[in-house]
Order: C-alpha cells, then sequence, then structure tokens
C-alpha cells in the first residue's frame, strides 16, 4: 500500500522549496542552493519508497487519488494523481536526475549573483515537471504542461541581461505556446466525444474505458491535435527550432531540459495516453513519420555545428526523434525504455560539457578546446561514457534501448529502418568528431584547464554509473509488467554496433589530429551552408514573421484607424456632438419662443389627428 502523503510530499517538496527561496533567501545564495536540494532529495527519497511499492515484482499497483476541484454545470476537473508503473518511472528520472543536477549546479553557479532566483526558478520547474507526471486528468495536466513552458521560459532567459539569451526565452516560450494550442483544442475536443458511459470527462483512467466507443475518424483528429503538443515540447519538425537556442540558459539548464523533465515531456505524453493512439493507424503513421524524420534531420544538423552544448541539443532533439518514431510504430515500451537511458547518459553529457565550459571560462567552441583528457580527467573520462552509450556501443545502457527501436524499425517499417540506422551512424560520427577535437591529443601549451570541484565531478561519476548499467536493471520491465522482456534481435544488433563503430573510426580518422579546418566543410561543398543554416527553418520563420504576420498586423492597423477609431468610435461621438449642437439651439431660455413650440406642435398634433379620423 502506498500512502498518499507520500505521493503529496514528492509533489509539493520543490514548490515549497521555490517559494522558502522567493520569500526568505533571495540574498543567500547558501541557504537557497541547500533549500533548493533539499526538496528535490525529498521527492526523490519518497519516489524511491513509493518505487518499492509500486514496481514491486509481485504486485503491479495503480494509485489513484483525487478530489473535485472545478464543479459547476455539465463541467467537473478533479486534481490529483494517477500513479502506476510508467509515471513511477518517470517520476524516478525526474527526481533522480534532477538531484544530481541541482547538485552540481550549488558548484557551477557559485560565481552568479543571481544563485539564489537561479534555483527558485529551478525548483518551480522541478515542480511543474512532476505535477506532469501525476497529473490524473487532461485539465490538470495541461496547467502543469504550460507550467513548464513558463519555468523554460524563465530559466533559458535567466541572464536576460544578454539580448540572445532574453531572444532564446521568448522564441521557446512562443513556439511552445502556437504547438499548445493545437494542444488544447485536442483536450476540449476529447472531452466533447467523451459524452459515453461516465459522461463527459477530463479523467485519464475514465477516457480509457470511452476512447474504444468514439468514432474513430473524429478521434483521429483528436489524437492529432494532442500530437501537437508533442511537437512543441518534444520539438519535433517543423517547431523544432527553439531547441538549439535554448541552450543560451546555464548549462544546468540544458541538462535539465534535454536529459529527461522538459523535452521527454512530448514522449511521455504519448506513453501515458497511448490507449487514444493505438487503435488509430493513420495517425500512429503521421507519428512515426515524424519522428523518423526529426531524427535524422537533426543529426544531419550536428555534424556541421561546432558549439558543444548545441551538438549535444541536437543530438537531443535526434534522440527524441527517435523515441516518437517508436511510439508511431506502437512501441511505448521501447520509446520510453530509451527515453529513460538516454536521461543518464545525456545528463552526464551535458554536465561534463558545463565541467569543461566552467574551466575554460565560458568557452564553448571545440575548435579552441584541445586534451581536455589529460587536463580534466575525471570529466574526460565520463564523458567518454557518456559519449559511447550515446553511440549504442555494447553493453552500455544505450546499446539496449537503442537497439530495440531499431528492431522495432526493422519489423515494421524497412524505410523508418533506414533512417534511423543512418541517424545511428551520424550520431557516432559527430559525438566522435566532439570527442576527438575536444579531448583528444595534447593539451595546448597555454592550456590552463583544470578538473572541476568535487561537488561538480560527483554527479558526473554517479550519472556515468547509470549510463554504465542502466541497460541491465530490467527498465522496461518496470515500465510494462504485463509485457514480456524484449528479446535482443541480433541481426540487429549486430548491425547497429558495426555501424556505430564505423562512425566512430571515421570520425577518428578525420579528426584525431585536430585540422585547421573541418574537413567536412570541403568534403559536403554546398551542403554545408545548408547544414550550418539550419536547413533556413529560422529564416523562412523570420521571413513570415516580418513580412506575412507583421503585414497582416500593419493592415489590421490600418482598418482599427480608419474604419473603427475614425469612422466608428470618432464619427458616432461626432455625430452625436454635432447633433447636441443643433438642439442646443432651440434652448433660449425665452418664454415666448417655449410656449410658440408649445402651440405649433398643438396645431400639428391637431392636424394629424384629423386627418387620421
Amino acid at each position: 500500500m502506498v500512502e498518499p502523503c507520500l505521493v503529496w510530499t514528492a509533489f509539493f517538496s520543490p514548490l515549497v522549496a521555490c517559494l522558502l527561496i522567493t520569500l526568505f533567501c533571495l540574498r543567500s545564495k547558501n541557504w537557497s542552493s541547500l533549500i533548493a536540494i533539499g526538496g528535490i532529495l525529498l521527492s526523490f527519497a519518497c519516489t524511491l519508497w513509493i518505487a518499492v511499492k509500486i514496481l514491486s515484482p509481485h504486485q503491479v499497483l495503480t494509485v489513484a487519488q483525487s478530489f473535485h476541484w472545478i464543479q459547476f454545470d455539465g463541467l467537473e476537473i478533479h486534481f490529483g494523481f494517477l500513479l502506476n508503473s510508467l509515471a513511477t518511472m518517470m517520476l524516478l528520472v525526474v527526481t533522480g536526475v534532477g538531484s544530481a543536477i541541482f547538485i552540481y549546479s550549488r558548484g557551477y553557479m557559485a560565481d552568479d549573483p543571481s544563485m539564489p532566483r537561479f534555483f527558485a526558478f529551478l525548483s518551480l520547474f522541478a515542480f511543474s515537471m512532476i505535477g506532469i507526471v501525476l497529473a490524473d486528468n487532461l485539465i490538470q495536466l495541461f496547467i502543469f504542461w504550460e507550467l513548464v513552458g513558463l519555468s523554460s521560459y524563465l530559466l533559458i532567459g535567466f541572464w536576460y541581461h544578454k539580448p540572445s539569451a532574453a531572444d532564446a526565452g521568448v522564441k521557446a516560450f512562443m513556439v511552445n505556446r502556437f504547438a499548445d494550442f493545437g494542444f488544447l483544442c485536442g483536450i476540449i475536443l476529447l472531452w466533447s466525444l467523451s459524452n459515453v458511459g461516465f459522461g463527459r470527462t477530463f479523467r485519464i483512467d475514465q477516457l480509457a474505458t470511452i476512447v474504444p466507443q468514439i468514432d474513430p475518424h473524429l478521434l483521429t483528429i483528436a489524437a492529432l491535435l494532442l500530437f501537437c503538443g508533442v511537437i512543441g515540447k518534444s520539438a519535433q519538425v517543423p517547431l523544432h527550432v527553439w531547441l538549439a537556442d535554448a541552450m543560451e540558459g546555464p548549462t544546468p539548464v540544458s541538462a535539465l531540459i534535454h536529459a529527461a523533465p522538459m523535452v521527454a515531456a512530448g514522449v511521455y505524453l504519448l506513453a501515458r495516453l497511448f490507449f487514444i493512439f493505438e487503435p488509430l493507424t493513420t495517425a500512429l503513421t503521421m507519428i512515426a513519420y515524424v519522428g523518423g524524420i526529426t531524427a535524422l534531420m537533426a543529426a544531419t544538423l550536428t555534424v556541421a555545428e561546432n558549439d558543444i552544448k548545441r551538438i549535444l541539443a541536437y543530438s537531443t532533439l535526434s534522440q527524441l526523434g527517435l523515441m516518437v518514431m517508436a511510439l508511431g510504430l506502437s512501441g511505448p515500451m521501447e520509446g520510453m525504455y530509451h527515453l529513460t537511458t538516454h536521461a543518464f547518459f545525456k545528463a552526464l553529457l551535458f554536465l561534463g560539457a558545463g565541467s569543461v565550459i566552467y574551466a575554460l571560462h565560458h568557452e564553448q567552441n571545440i575548435w579552441k578546446m584541445r586534451g581536455l583528457l589529460k587536463t580534466m580527467p575525471i570529466t574526460g573520462f565520463t564523458f567518454l561514457i557518456g559519449t559511447l552509450a550515446l553511440c549504442g556501443i555494447f553493453p552500455l545502457s544505450g546499446f539496449w534501448s537503442k537497439d530495440e527501436i531499431l528492431a522495432l524499425a526493422w519489423e515494421h517499417n524497412t524505410l523508418l529502418y533506414i533512417m534511423a540506422s543512418f541517424t545511428s551512424a551520424l550520431t557516432a560520427f559527430y559525438m566522435g568528431r566532439l570527442f576527438f577535437t575536444a579531448f583528444w591529443g595534447e593539451p595546448a601549451k597555454n592550456d590552463h584547464a583544470h578538473e572541476s570541484p568535487v561537488i561538480m565531478t560527483f554527479p558526473l561519476i554517479f550519472l556515468a554509473i547509470l549510463a554504465v548499467v542502466g541497460g541491465f536493471i530490467g527498465i522496461p520491465h518496470f515500465l510494462y509488467p504485463e509485457s514480456e522482456h524484449p528479446h535482443l534481435n541480433m541481426r540487429v544488433a549486430i548491425i547497429s554496433s558495426v555501424v556505430a563503430v564505423l562512425g566512430l573510426a571515421i570520425s577518428y580518422l578525420m579528426y584525431n589530429k585536430k585540422p585547421n579546418v573541418d574537413p567536412l566543410e570541403k568534403a559536403l561543398g554546398p551542403i554545408y551552408p545548408v547544414l550550418k543554416n539550419k536547413y533556413y527553418f529560422d529564416a523562412v520563420y523570420g521571413w513570415y514573421v516580418d513580412r506575412v504576420q507583421q503585414g497582416f498586423a500593419l493592415l489590421l492597423s490600418w482598418f482599427e484607424r480608419l474604419v473603427i477609431v475614425r469612422l466608428g468610435v470618432h464619427g458616432v461621438t461626432g455625430a452625436a456632438n454635432e447633433t447636441g449642437k443643433v438642439f442646443r439651439l432651440l434652448q433660449t431660455g425665452l418664454v415666448q419662443f417655449y410656449a410658440l413650440v408649445f402651440v405649433l406642435g398643438t396645431v400639428f398634433l391637431f392636424i394629424f389627428l384629423a386627418r387620421s379620423l
């Protein structure tokens, strides 16, 4: 039995930490960081205890508790939690990986004067993400979905004095609001279609029983509208443009956004509501191809990127595409399996990149780094583990989860399998390019890089261990206890391993001696500028906003000034004013004039009555 107080404690601890920091500790770096770390660790401890109860191999529990929140004629909304094995595993990822990032942040942000504000925002982010994981209805989920959007805006634009950071925060916020409009429409449409059995409802457990009775064509529309939220939050094509710019925030923010909580929320939403998508072939096909295209496109962009954080950002975008593709191929277990292991090694890679940036005084260009494996051995070796895990090298965690997705594509869609395999090859190549350029070889003579403090290296070691053993801890069984543990497809595993090794080997041959100019620039020829300009998505969107949207806004502004203001507001008031001036002439103040008007009115009235008779 899971005590409700454990769930509520795990839920509210980060919020309490945020409030305490905001109200009492905005001038204390030490106390603000300790309170924030204490809040997330308390959530993690409660989650571990919950996991022991729910993920027991002998019993699988689904815990639901809620109370009436909003209720009036025709509409009833609850507030509560729905906790099953899927939600518990996601909660472990959010609070576990989040705890490592919080601890790391105390060292990384030590010199920042706004550190208390940073930890307040970080705690709000954690609270928002936990709210998404636990929500038992779509309205509650949407509220926390938007709160995550607000939190990410505050964290991405944390250094608001930098125009690039402020612009990146606004960009992320606006792109996600555009996507979330479709998400909200999907929620409302699904609610309107659910008038079967229970009556109209937003509750996830009730929707699971109602969905089979809904017209499949209307359900497909609702499902695709819900998928709009996934496209925005998990940065799928064509709304992927905000994710790389989000690197303008502090590196711990990048790790928190990319490793598990924010961008993975879309994948989690698909898995949480998979009962809606499962019977819809059209919707699943579209989802699979959106994911596959995103994975391949992001991987191609990464090979031409030189910023260490942006390389990892595009890598996240590519891996998210693989997860979404898995869901589209009716593989929620495979998608969530990769989400979980990816959280381990991607958090490790981002925090490793942050350690490098910290040591090099905020230098992020990989071409200005060299031999970091010798000057920063802990950071270097843990980064190597994360790199190999991301590349899918046996027996690290990424090998097991990525191969499950490849095996799924092998069985269901040959084209998507080819796209995913090529994506895996590019992943090994660009991660090898990053590692051999920045970490390999002899350090430069004037290089003063040094290892980061223990408070930053300890989370790296913790995450490196998870990246190594994450594939062996039975994650698929915990996620979906009723299903069989997936069996390794040996043919797919061999092909993917060969592809990964080839990608690393090619990158070693090209970059181990660190050429003065990137060999790809010459090899790719006219394709290279296209990759550097990100397929011109930003240019097209910029043109649309500046020319089409602003032009339309200018037209509406002209219509407002000429028609509404001049003819409408000023025209009506002007006519009333002039009419008043005319009637004011009748107010002479002379009794004789009023008597004359009275007599004339009486005469006209008499004539009118006489003619009518």
